[in-house]
């Protein structure tokens, strides 16, 4: 049995048996001479088995030693790395590469990755310098004029009552001064950004024993905070944002990890609204921006993590293709069955984020465009729809339970029209922009039938009719002076260069002007079918941090005063910078 194993077949030859060699601690204790009179037996042995050789056998080893050679010499020429930078910068680029969908590195590998990635990123400060038209100042004493009424009336509170001159609390976290800060530093209002500067430093605080909603105040005051520490990077917003952050992070304690609706930030503690157990998918999936940015600012992937594995859950449940229903239960992680689908309330970021999420990481996280794609074409195929006489095109509703089509369109829906055509610009299909520019003329006609040339909240369209394409109940005629028009606008102008848009921004402004500016401000109103439409006596904090700051960028003569090239904007219009992975 030994002898077998120890026999060799030498396909060159007859077969020799392995000659049987000395234990090896013999070997060791062998004289010189004898280690000399070995080597000589063993060259003489290599001759005699070369000799053996054929002629081909002996080409074949040449040409091996010849390759050989070759290649050692090769390897030896190449150029070295300059540095290890390099090495580190080649390696981070490979793993950016890599789909953050697939399976998950421990966790402890993962964060040191981030954290390098973190350090080497370097954004640009943008520069802004003040209003150059007379649009644009125009603009920017209307936010003077809101400022100055929200300062002597309702300072330090959530909103302002124009008409009463009374302050409305819905958080109470100043959010009309955090909201619209980064609107006075971009519009070189620099005595109001200083004055709302001061009140975050002093009196903005997250310890009150209070619920407030989990993605309000992540789009509107983190999302605030992250844009003014990034425009100006004074620690002090950032570290407000931190402290927030922290804070919100209950929102994720549920059994799924899909957040609850509402987090009490004195207590730190979450839980589903008073009304429901489910939360609303819009607002589950429209946080990932912010807390994705925060890590990157803080160096800290926590607050990453937390809200891309939202993402990916979302990622992983069945849709009707693509389009989700506009409830989830944050215990099971499951979409309420045969809810509405809609583009409009509830539904109308989650489509959104997608797109800005792909943009923001740099376009390398697969499946948030696979999913985006995908939704787009649901909407082609399930909600854009046709009204009559005129063929307008706009974008319905499946309704809840039977899933029966519903042609109404909320204004929000009129966000769309910009995403589209970001899209487009980053590579989508066509017909993603020829979809955007009717659309946007449909937003378009919804303000010019009116009187005050404002856009009702909710828009009815008629699917068999020979007169009217659309129409608006009286219960849907309300105004919040909302932004998602006017921010299509800028999106379609920075991308194009068609100053048309500019003109009907021009003229919804006049509309604000005539029917909603009142002594103390600007109000909601009641009723945009009416030639003296009732105010509301509100003014929400997105008109100063949205519909404004919108409607300055749109008639600034530099289409790219924010880039969408190195800004995704969030969902409460605060420009947030584009990573590279």
């Amino acid at each position: 049995m030994n002898l077998q194993r120890d026999t060799k077949i030498d396909l060159s030859g007859p077969t020799i048996p392995t000659i049987f060699k000395s234990n090896k601690i013999d070997a060791w204790n062998d004289s010189d001479s004898d280690e000399n009179l070995d080597q000589s037996i063993s060259h003489r042995k290599i001759i005699r088995r070369w000799n053996q050789l054929s002629r081909l056998q002996r080409s074949l080893i040449y040409v091996f030693f010849t390759v050989l050679l070759t290649v050692v010499l090769v390897i030896l020429c190449l150029p070295k790395p300059t540095s290890d930078v390099n090495k580190i910068k080649r390696k981070l680029e490979q793993d950016a590469l890599k789909n953050v969908s697939q399976a998950k590195e421990p966790a402890s590998n993962l964060d040191q990755v981030k954290k390098v990635i973190y350090d080497i990123e370097v954004n640009e400060r943008p520069v802004f310098s003040g209003p150059g038209n007379a649009r644009q100042f125009a603009v920017v004493e209307s936010f003077k004029h809101a400022w100055r009424g929200y300062k002597e009336h309702a300072w330090g509170h959530d909103n302002l009552k124009p008409v009463s001159g009374m302050a409305y609390d819905w958080f109470s976290l100043g959010l009309t001064i955090v909201d619209s800060l980064d609107t006075a530093y971009i519009m070189g209002c620099n005595e109001e950004f200083e004055e709302g500067k001061q009140w975050i430093k002093n009196e903005l605080i997250f310890t009150k024993n209070k619920d407030v909603n989990f993605f309000e105040v992540t789009i509107r005051v983190l999302g605030a905070l992250l844009t003014n520490y990034h425009f100006t990077e004074d620690t002090l917003f950032l570290d407000k944002a931190k402290d927030l952050g922290e804070r919100l992070m209950a929102a994720f304690s549920s059994p799924s990890g899909i957040p609850y609706s509402d987090v009490n930030l004195g207590t730190r503690t979450a839980h589903a609204p008073e009304w429901s157990h489910y939360s609303t998918t819009a607002e589950v999936t429209t946080v990932q921006l912010e807390f994705r940015e925060l890590s990157r600012a803080t160096n800290n992937p926590m607050f990453e993590d937390a809200a891309t594995a939202v993402s990916e859950k979302i990622h992983q449940l069945p849709k009707k293709h693509g389009l989700v229903p506009i409830f989830i239960n944050p215990n099971t992680g499951h979409f309420l069955p045969h809810a509405t689908i809609t583009l409009g309330a509830r539904g109308d970021s989650y489509y959104e984020y997608l797109l800005k999420q792909w943009l923001q990481t740099g376009k390398t996280i697969n499946y948030l465009l696979d999913d985006y794609v995908t939704a787009i074409e649901g909407v082609r195929e399930y909600l854009a729809k046709r009204s009559s006489p005129n063929k307008r095109l706009f974008i319905g509703e499946l309704a809840s339970g039977s899933e029966a089509f519903n042609p109404k369109m909320d204004h929000l829906t009129c966000f769309l029209p910009g995403t589209l055509a970001l899209g487009h610009a980053n590579g989508l299909p066509g017909w993603h922009m020829t979809m955007a520019e009717e659309l946007l003329y449909t937003c378009y006609l919804t303000y010019a039938a009116h009187p005050t040339f404002l856009a009702p909240e909710i828009t009815h369209f008629n699917m068999v009719s020979a007169t009217d394409d659309m129409y608006t109940k009286t219960a849907d005629a309300h105004s919040l002076l909302r932004p998602e028009f006017v921010e299509s606008l800028w999106y379609m102008y920075q991308l194009t260069g068609n100053t048309t848009y500019q003109d009907w921004g021009w003229q919804i402004y006049q509309g604000f002007e005539k029917y909603a500016k009142v002594p103390n401000g600007y109000t909601s109103l009641a009723n945009v079918k009416s030639e003296k439409p009732i105010p509301r006596d509100m003014m929400e904090s997105f008109f100063m941090s949205e519909t404004l700051k919108y409607l300055y960028l749109l008639f600034s003569e530099d289409r790219y005063i924010i880039d969408l090239n190195k800004y995704v904007i969030n969902s409460e219009a605060h420009p947030l910078p584009v990573h590279k992975n």
